[in-house]
């Protein structure tokens, strides 16, 4: 009988810990240690109502629960297979890592409870877990094991669910009878379509015609999906026609867009909520906060009305864009006016949104590249009943520092819904905005 797998011991960074405050409960038999300047780290982040605020103080509660005299020295139980925690307050310096890192600054500090640990355990796998790619370059040259927390993260970017398929050399006859009623898959199924899942879409097309498709997974069927504006915007293109399509469907309760700037994310999500708007009873517009160059809000002159409003534009722009269809005097133009001023039509930081209700709402989340996983999790599951979640992102596009294409909230969604009934996801990859702005995304 093989001898038991030896648990590896995991030496945890404050980033992980900010991107995912559950995260000691996902390394199974494994131990963690967590070295002493973690804690002090998070205490500068529990005060906030920002995202990363919360899981510091999430993460300093649910340590404070786990009691016993070892966990600041062998380590105490997470759970029945589970490894041990331990909180590293020893902090002696080891010599070769003062010799090349002079600056005593909390990533040397946890880098070097890595390598005390290491020589204190030579028979051990240490291994430092941290989303800061110098941090990792720093350990391994230190001789020491550094890798990404990568329980969130997607496998390739490749294999990302575009939510449309093109299927050629179909049959005249099959388009035609597209045009005049929906094919149940289990009587008169296009066998050209193996396998549709659930709101995936479908460019038919032969020599001679073409069709656009949908296949609706509750009523076991493929429709046809015509390019039908909505609040004055004309889908331009087929992947826009699928994503208005999506958003005016009230049977699909989360929609995710994504595709390079120009593709109209953002305003396909605001037309098609404006186009629904009688079957809610607000629309939230909301995007996370991600100030350039990682400086605060603080760094910015003037109130916290003048601080946010450079991050509100982009959004306030899209709404202009959907006025600007109609006149002045228009009724539909009026109607935008009117919902804004009775606050049912609302444009806000994404942190504002905390503690509001989300009954019967069209909420949409725009930049959602720029959230973790974690984050995507704690919208959605706020969502009451008749409420509609749209998020829109270019996963290729991430200001967050420690999100890749591979571990962004936006990907991990897209990821782990496909295949629901209540979800739709179309990558929009053709701009619209201007054959310059296509040129520049495609270029620079």
């Amino acid at each position: 009988m093989p001898g038991k797998k030896k648990a590896k011991l995991l030496v945890l960074d404050t980033n992980v810990i900010l991107h995912d405050s559950s995260c000691i409960h996902h390394f199974e038999e494994n131990d963690v240690a967590i070295p002493i300047t973690v804690l002090e780290e998070l205490d500068n982040f529990k005060r906030g109502n920002e995202q990363i605020n919360f899981h510091a103080r999430d993460f300093l509660r649910d340590l404070d629960e786990i009691t016993g005299d070892n966990l600041f020295k062998k380590g105490v139980s997470l759970g029945k297979d589970r490894g041990k925690i331990r909180v590293i307050v020893n902090q002696t310096w080891d010599e070769q890592l003062i010799e090349v890192f002079r600056d005593d600054i909390p990533d040397v500090r946890i880098l070097n409870s890595a390598i005390r640990l290491q020589k204190q355990e030579p028979s051990r796998t240490v291994i430092l877990i941290t989303k800061d790619t110098n941090l990792r370059m720093k350990a391994k040259a230190m001789g020491i094991l550094a890798q990404d927390y990568t329980t969130d993260k997607i496998e390739s970017v490749e294999k990302i669910y575009t939510g449309r398929r093109l299927i050629e050399n179909l049959p005249t006859e099959t388009i035609d009878a597209l045009y005049s009623k929906p094919f149940y898959v289990d009587e008169e199924t296009i066998p050209e379509v193996p396998s549709p899942l659930p709101n995936e879409n479908f460019i038919l097309r032969n020599e001679h015609k073409s069709a656009l498709a949908t296949y609706d997974g509750f009523e076991n069927q493929f429709h046809k999906i015509d390019k039908t504006p909505a609040y004055g915007i004309t889908p331009r293109n087929s992947e826009q026609a699928f994503a208005l399509a999506a958003l005016t469907n009230p049977s699909i309760q989360l929609v995710t867009l994504s595709g390079k700037a120009g593709t109209g994310k953002t305003l396909l999500a605001l037309a098609g909520a404006l186009e629904s708007r009688a079957q809610y009873r607000q629309i939230y517009l909301a995007r996370p906060i991600v100030p350039l160059s990682n400086k605060d809000l603080g760094y910015l002159p003037g109130d916290i009305q003048s601080k946010i409003d450079p991050y509100m534009h982009p959004l306030w722009d899209n709404l202009g864009v959907i006025r600007h269809q109609f006149k002045e005097n228009d009724p539909k133009a009026k109607k935008i006016i009117e919902m804004l001023d009775q606050d049912k039509l609302v444009i806000t930081p994404l942190a504002y949104i905390r503690g509001r209700s989300l009954q019967k709402v069209f909420f949409i989340v725009d930049e959602a590249q720029n959230l973790t996983p974690h984050e995507v999790k704690t919208i959605i599951t706020r969502a009451g009943e008749g409420t509609k979640i749209v998020f829109t992102g270019d996963i290729h596009q991430i200001d967050q520092p420690y999100l890749d294409k591979l571990s962004n909230g936006l990907s991990y969604l897209i990821n782990r819904m496909t295949n629901q009934n209540i979800f739709a996801h179309i990558t929009l990859e053709k701009g619209e905005r201007s054959y310059l702005a296509d040129l520049a995304s495609d270029l620079l």
